[in-house]
This record gives C-alpha cells, structure tokens and sequence, in this order.
C-alpha cells in the first residue's frame, strides 16, 4: 500500500477565527495579478488553502498567457505529488453523491486524513454556467480544515469531466491531501475519463428505483471496483439487501480484472452514517491488494501515458481550430458541403491542409 502520510504538519491547516483575517490577507495578496509563480507554489506546499484555489484557477484558465505559467507551477508541484490514494465516485443524478461524500470525507478526516473534493458540476451547453453548489451541499465537510472542495464547470469537455481535473490531483497532492475523492455529473462517458485518473472507482446505486438490472451494463460494471448502494434506510433496507445480491450475483458473470481484485457490493446509509466505515476499509483492502501484486504502481503507469496521448490530442485540436486560415475557411467550407459542391472528407482535406501553412 503506498505511503499516504502527508508530508507537512497540521499546523498551517489549523483556521481558527482569530485567524480568519490573516486568511483573508492572503487571499487577496494572491489576487495580485503580478503574483510569481515561486510564491503560489511555496504557499501551496506549505497547505495554503487559498493558494491552491489560486493554482487550479490558473491551471483551468483559458487565457493564453496563463498556460506557459500553469505549467510552470505544475512542474515545481510534481516531484510532491504521487502521495495521495485517488477515488473516483459516479452514480446518476440523485443517488445521493454529495451526502455520501460528505459522510465519507468526514470519516477520513476522522481516521486521521486530509480530503480534497473535485466536484465537477454540470454545465449548460448554451451559456456554459455551472451549479457550483457542491460547497453548498458539503456545509459540515466544506468548514474541516482538513478539508478542501474545488467544485469545477465541466464545460465542453467530455463527459462533464473538467480537462484540467488531472493537473489539480497533482497541485492537492503537493498540498499535503492524501486522499482525493473525484465526483463526476453521472451522465454520458464521465466515467470512462475519471476511471483514467483514479486508483478506486465507486459506483454508487439506489435500491427500488428500478435500475438495478438496468444498471447492470458491462461498461460500468467492468470499470467499478465496488458497488455501494446508498440510501439503505427506514423503508428501503430490504429493498437494498435485495439489490445487492443482485449485483452480486451479476458480478460473478464477469471474468477477474487485471488488479485479480474481484468488486465487492456493500449498502450504506450516508445520511445514517451506516456502513460508511467499511467502504473506507474495503478501499484500503483493495489497497493492500494491488500493492503487493504490483497492479497499483502499473496502473499509475498506464494513466500516465493515457494522459500524455490525450494532452497531444487536445493540444493538436486547438492548434487546428485556433489556426487563423481555418478559423476563417471552416464555415465556407461547412456551406459548401450543406449545398453538395464537397465531400466532408475534400472539406476536411482541405482544412488540414491549411492548418499545415504558416
């Protein structure tokens, strides 16, 4: 199992209300546009909250000035990543992810961690505005000083995956959180991209809602390594023991997965806080597990050359799109094929051929 113990003390964590002001006077010294990269990084290693805010603000801005700095404060924070166990949680909307989480952060906080939330909210296709209500939600959670919650807009990245969620894992692991817990919007191929970025994936699931066979599908059911089924309370508990048997039973249809970890159905009730503590003691099992056989440390392997394909297939779609010639050719060329005077393939060509052009 890797070594999750943070690197830094408690102390700088610690944000008594004597202290709020001083908080404050950091933050705004951080909104200093002529800020150095140097001082947000020290800061960050040091646990400075409103730092890391400041750093992810930086790596998921768009301006173009801002990339050559993002980078810059990535590289000084990487050789302090790579501590952290990272847990991705999916479930449709409703499921109760937020409460789970919350519950979940607090018995890690309790078990002597520090939590990091990467919330990504859905975004809306017009206006591109997100909820952000994930700090609203996590009130309890969202005041522990060993706590942080970033909620991100996912915007047009796939899945509602926000594109820079990678790049934050490493600016909180620098920052001393030995456990960062990803939550995706639960729709469409969210997962598939944060099962690219985690060690544990959790799905979570609602007894009597009438999905439990429906949500046996392969695709998610090969990806998670366990299935919770939350909400197992008052009424619904029977109905829960019922659902998770019959997850049970359709995991035993597929073959092992290559961690020779076999996925576990438990129930839970996040707001009871029933059951929460052996779903933290299944993840360190599985912990346990993967380490010793080497699966962790070839998993962390294999994401990071997904990362680096991935990043030149982002770089080299924005380069094509932000081209000056096919910025301005593109909709000339998209009337043409509407009026049949090109094949999208010709219409393509001839794009990415302009896009070759200095």
């Amino acid at each position: 199992m890797p070594d999750n113990k943070s690197k830094h003390t408690d102390a700088s964590f610690k944000v008594p209300t004597s202290t709020t002001s001083a908080a404050i006077s950091r933050f705004k010294k951080l909104q200093q546009k002529n800020i150095s990269i140097d001082t947000i990084f020290k800061a960050i290693i040091n646990g400075d909250t409103p730092a890391l805010s400041k750093g992810i603000t930086l790596i998921e801005s768009t301006q173009p000035d801002h990339f050559g700095k993002a980078q810059e404060l990535i590289e000084k924070c990487l050789p302090h990543s790579n501590n952290s166990v990272r847990i991705g949680i999916t479930g449709v909307p409703g499921v109760g992810k937020s409460t789970f989480i919350e519950t979940f952060g607090k018995v890690l906080i309790d078990n002597g961690k520090k939590v990091a939330v990467l919330a990504v909210d859905p975004s809306s296709s017009v206006s591109q505005g997100s909820i952000l209500g994930d700090k609203t939600r996590m009130e309890s959670l969202v005041r522990s000083p060993k706590a942080f919650i970033r909620p991100s807009p996912s915007g047009k990245s796939l899945g509602g995956v926000a594109q820079k969620t990678r790049e934050s894992i490493i600016l909180c692991e620098a920052a001393g959180y030995d456990v960062i817990i990803i939550e995706t919007v639960g729709v469409g191929q969210s997962e598939t991209a944060v099962h690219s970025m985690v060690d544990f994936f959790l799905l979570l699931k609602l007894a009597g809602a009438g999905d439990e066979l429906q949500g046996i599908k392969r695709g998610i059911i090969e990806m998670a390594d366990a299935i919770i089924i939350n909400k197992a309370d008052g009424d619904n508990v029977k109905r829960a023991r019922e659902a998770k048997n019959q997850f049970r039973k359709a995991l035993h249809l597929y073959p092992l997965a290559k961690s020779s970890w076999s996925p576990q159905v438990l129930t839970c009730s996040a707001i009871e806080n029933n059951g929460i503590d052996e779903v933290w003691n299944l993840i360190e099992n599985y912990l346990d597990t993967t380490s010793k056989n080497g699966f962790f440390t070839e998993n962390r392997i294999q994401q990071n050359k997904f990362w680096l394909l991935q990043t030149i297939e982002e770089q080299l779609k924005a380069n094509f799109y932000n081209h000056p010639k096919v910025k301005t050719e593109i909709e000339a060329q998209i009337e043409a094929m509407l009026l049949h005077k090109v094949t999208p393939f010709a219409a393509a060509r001839y794009l990415l051929d302009l896009n070759k052009e200095k």
